[in-house]
């Protein structure tokens, strides 16, 4: 037991010194943290997953089940208007099917900075060097980029609704077609149990239309559910009602699942993201630019480029990253779940009470899969 111990800390020290050359100052939150924010932005989902309790004023706290969320807390606390880079390595608490339900992680996390590109590739090729500095020198490279399928979605004008179902099929892993199959799946009870609502809806004013559905969420007595707020429900009602009178045609049907294929190194993908843009004459260019510029800073920062495999279906939770995402994965165990994975995330400082936008990226290391890494 000692000598796992002491395997560990080795380990932590190892990645805190590679990250702190770096410029990324050790952040220690408490172990012990308010669970809401947790429940915010994982919705319900979570609570069977993390460790709960109570503190002495009867709040509801749970054991830290990533780093993620207390040390962005602690920014907003401390220098929520200054840009900071953070680093960390202890144990987190989780419920994990098959896996120990204590274990390390390791991690960085960066806030603040206006240089996103650059950011995003730092964050990418320092987790590839920690993980090489633990044992695995050869990991298998994964890459999405959620501002591609989100710039996409917003120009192909899809409903709300379709356009959650999609993304919901991407995250469960479906293959291109049956995620754009998902567009017009129906949920026939829900909307038969809901069709005098919806059928209220039409027409109104969407000021009128909300506070209508939130009036009758309160008459149920109904003020959240899985973590969404009266309004965030009324939201989804009227975006329901909107996709009724808007139903996703062919045309985009089509050009959504050619974007969805697209895979290869970065450069590739990249090229085949132009292509599809400009044969649907939407203007993707901005976003593009900004994909490119960022492989080529990874390149810079001697990350093997050709070796990435880029899928514009790869996703990891789309409620919360914004941006680039990336995993690495031991090639010699193809069973385990990743060994890090991290992305940009500049929607959830704010959303847990910084006062405005501030952009975010980070990743995580899962120390624990990492034992016997292969070299």
């Amino acid at each position: 037991m000692d000598d796992v111990a002491a395997e560990m800390r080795s380990k932590f020290e190892t990645v805190i010194a590679l990250f702190g050359r770096e410029g990324y100052a050790r952040a220690e939150p408490a172990i012990l943290q308010p669970a809401e924010p947790f429940l915010d932005l994982s919705g319900e989902d979570i609570r069977r997953r993390i460790f709960l309790t109570q503190d002495g004023e009867g709040r509801e706290c749970c054991l830290r089940p990533e780093y993620t969320i207390p040390v962005a807390l602690a920014h907003i606390a401390e220098r929520a208007g200054e840009p900071a880079s953070y680093a960390y390595a202890g144990p987190v608490f989780r419920m994990r099917v098959g896996e120990p339900n204590e274990f390390a992680q390791a991690g960085i996390e960066s806030f603040g900075r206006s240089d996103a590109t650059a950011a995003d590739a730092e964050i990418m090729a320092l987790t590839v060097e920690a993980a090489a500095a633990l044992g695995l020198t050869g990991p298998r490279l994964l890459m999405g980029d959620v501002a591609l399928l989100s710039g996409l979605l917003d120009r192909l004008a899809v409903p709300a609704a379709a356009r959650r179902r999609l993304l919901r099929a991407v995250v469960q892993g479906k293959t291109a077609s049956e995620a754009v199959a998902a567009l017009s799946e129906t949920t026939g009870e829900v909307d038969h149990a809901h069709a005098g609502l919806l059928k209220a809806l039409e027409g109104q004013d969407p000021t009128a239309a909300r506070a209508f559905v939130e009036d009758v969420l309160s008459i149920a007595g109904i003020s959240s559910v899985g973590g969404r707020s009266a309004g965030d429900i009324a939201e989804r009602f009227l975006a329901r009602a909107a996709e009724r009178d808007n139903p996703v045609n062919d045309e985009v049907r089509a050009v959504l699942g050619k974007a969805l294929a697209i895979g290869g190194d970065p450069d590739a993908a990249s090229a085949a993201w132009r292509s599809l843009s400009d044969e649907a004459g939407l203007d993707l260019g901005a976003t593009l630019d900004a994909f490119d510029e960022r492989t080529g800073f990874l390149a810079a920062r001697g990350v093997d480029v050709g070796a990435i495999a880029f899928s514009a279906a790869f996703a990891r939770n789309l409620d919360y990253y914004t941006g680039f995402i990336f995993e690495l994965h031991d090639p010699a165990r193809p069973d385990l779940k990743p060994i890090a994975g991290g992305g940009r995330y500049d929607g959830v400082l704010q959303r847990l009470g910084a006062p405005g936008p501030v952009a975010a990226v980070g990743a995580s290391l899962w120390l624990d899969r990492l034992a016997g890494a292969s070299a």
